[in-house]
């Protein structure tokens, strides 16, 4: 299954984005802000725990994530970073590089809401598909 996330709103401290499967809107997302330089390597404008992370197609698994304790969607051979996820959370601050989904954005662009619901409908989505043996893709464009 390939997912596409589109990014298209760019603050100051994150960046919104929507995520598609088949065409249709499955989420919003709330990243990091986005600094990649292309051509650049990652070291050179990666900023720790405050960077989006570079355009590319990942492949998406569900593992056991330390830091939560429990399965988790697990983008795998991301450029420069480790343990990039998709997990809940609302802003910038709750990100580390990670991807964000919400059902809604915020008025002002800085937040996602709702995360959980949009987490919880990705994660069943991810979770049927490899479960059915079919592979599972991102590609941030």
């Amino acid at each position: 299954m390939e997912f596409n996330l589109t990014r298209n709103l760019f603050g100051t401290h994150s960046t919104v984005s929507e995520v598609t499967v088949m065409g249709r809107h499955l989420c919003h997302v709330l990243e990091d802000v986005v600094r990649e330089e292309v051509g650049v390597p990652v070291s050179e404008w990666k900023v720790k725990g405050e960077t989006a992370i570079p355009a590319g197609r990942y492949e998406i698994v569900i593992d056991m994530s330390t830091r939560f304790g429990k399965l988790m969607p697990h983008l795998l051979n991301v450029p420069g970073f480790d343990g990039i996820r998709i997990h809940p959370g609302n802003t910038d601050h709750d990100t580390e590089g990670c991807l964000l989904p919400g059902t809604e954005v915020a008025p002002d662009n800085s937040a996602v809401l709702h995360s959980r619901a949009a987490f919880d409908t990705w994660f069943t989505l991810l979770a049927q598909t490899l479960h059915s043996g079919e592979r599972c893709y991102i590609t941030v464009e």
